[in-house]
């Protein structure tokens, strides 16, 4: 399968050069905010990029000094995002139009070289040649694990411009195998369920749990310090909030890629190949105790995983949060009293049945069954996929199968069948 990885290096530029970068950065986010506007004219929005070249291209050429190439480029980046804005109001959320302003410019193959230590890029004045600012080359970096990699492919490049320094962003892409061990079920598919949430961030249908007090802890007492500082109103005082915020940043993404690098270690220790998340969309809105820094964290983590399991032949979607919290995963009833959130975030007893496990592992295995019954739809009753329990697998075809040491911890056995007539899981 085709993997994609983004490879962020730093470069040398000498002063002139840069004068000639910052040109090219501005002239480029000039010609994407103007076919933007192009773009947004009317009461129906030009997505295809075909007709936002012939329409803008001549325009473009004849007001900026972009090479050909340059001007494409910024052609697809506006296409891209008036796209997205478009595809959003599909979803009934809101989009303004898009507009430019991040010091950015894209670079592909005819509009740039890439070596294993210089890149050399187009500008307004011609070609300049900057060079890369490694790390040591005695530990593993992407730098050494995809950028030196002869396996993979470089395909283009995004310049930032931040902190005074200019970082080329290179992707490169490749083909590899899966990680997920051949056990002989040709054309079967396992899914892991994930549920997301405040107290813990992470729990999986196999019962393994993510708490993450201390990611609420970090962002309570990051507030509190910003709150402080921001009371001074000082240049000084704004100049450590800046710095508060990267140190922040930093230690969220440490722990978001910890914790999604052993989740995909879960899907592969149990021979998932396929990865469930509730979709994103509107998740604020489902849980009122979510705050917009939970949503963030939430976003970064799929994409962690999502890329992370990509490497190892694991692929991630998404299914309807409908009812996940509120559905029995044993009997199938489902009932908004089944979770009385008032009672705690972690209680769930089913009404019907009485069955309780912690609410969340409830969520994650209804996430995973929730991609079985959507997969066995699309497939039209093809290739049998299966949900990964802690203590066994469940098939779209009824059929449970118990995990060969007979449960995880000691835990006696839960079995469950989907009753293919109206898509529930029943007890055995």
């Amino acid at each position: 399968m085709e993997v994609r990885r983004t490879v962020p290096v730093k470069l040398d530029v000498a002063d002139s050069d840069a004068d000639f970068l910052h040109e090219t950065i501005s002239e480029f986010l000039w010609a994407a905010n103007y076919v933007v506007d192009h773009a947004w004219q009317g009461e129906y929005k030009t997505t295809s990029k075909a007709e936002l070249q012939r329409e803008t291209y001549d325009d473009v050429r004849a007001e900026t000094q972009l090479q050909a190439n340059l001007v494409q480029n910024a052609r697809n980046k506006a296409a891209d995002a008036v796209q997205s804005a478009v595809a959003r109001w599909k979803q009934g959320d809101c989009a303004g139009k898009p507009h430019f302003t991040a010091p950015t410019l894209v670079y592909d193959k005819r509009c740039a070289t890439f070596t294993d230590d210089h890149a050399t890029l187009s500008t307004v004045e011609g070609r300049i040649t900057a060079e890369y600012v490694l790390p040591d080359g005695s530990r593993e970096t992407p730098h050494s694990e995809y950028l030196y990699n002869d396996d993979y492919e470089v395909t283009g490049a995004e310049l930032h411009y931040r902190d005074g320094e200019f970082y080329l962003h290179i992707r490169t892409k490749a083909d590899v195998e899966s990680e997920i061990a051949d056990d002989g079920n040709a054309g079967h598919s396992t899914v892991l369920g994930v549920d997301l949430g405040i107290e813990n961030i992470a729990v999986t249908s196999t019962g393994a749990f993510w708490n993450g007090s201390e990611l609420n802890h970090w962002h309570r007492e990051f507030e509190k310090r910003r709150g402080s500082l921001q009371q001074h109103g000082t240049r000084a005082a704004h100049e450590t909030i800046q710095s508060v915020g990267r140190t922040e940043t930093g230690r969220y993404n440490h722990f978001l890629h910890t914790v999604s690098k052993e989740l995909v270690a879960e899907a592969i220790e149990n021979g998932c190949d396929v990865i469930a998340f509730e979709n994103l969309t509107g998740i604020r809105q489902r849980m009122p105790r979510a705050k917009k820094f939970h949503a963030w964290a939430f976003r970064r983590l799929f994409e962690y995983v999502g890329y992370k399991a990509e490497g190892v032949g694991i692929s991630v979607e998404q299914v309807s949060p409908a009812y996940t919290s509120q559905r029995c995963s044993k009997c199938g009833f489902t009932h908004e009293d089944n979770r009385p959130t008032s009672d705690g975030q972690d209680v769930f007893e089913c009404l019907k049945c009485n069955y309780s496990p912690h609410a969340d592992y409830n969520a994650a295995k209804n996430i995973g069954l929730k991609h079985l019954r959507s997969a066995q739809k699309s497939s039209g009753g093809g290739a049998p996929v299966n949900v990964r329990l802690n203590r066994g697998t469940l098939n779209v075809n009824g059929e449970y199968e118990p995990a060969a040491d007979g449960g995880q911890n000691g835990s006696p056995r839960e079995s469950l069948t989907l009753n293919e007539a109206n898509g529930v899981a029943v007890s055995e």
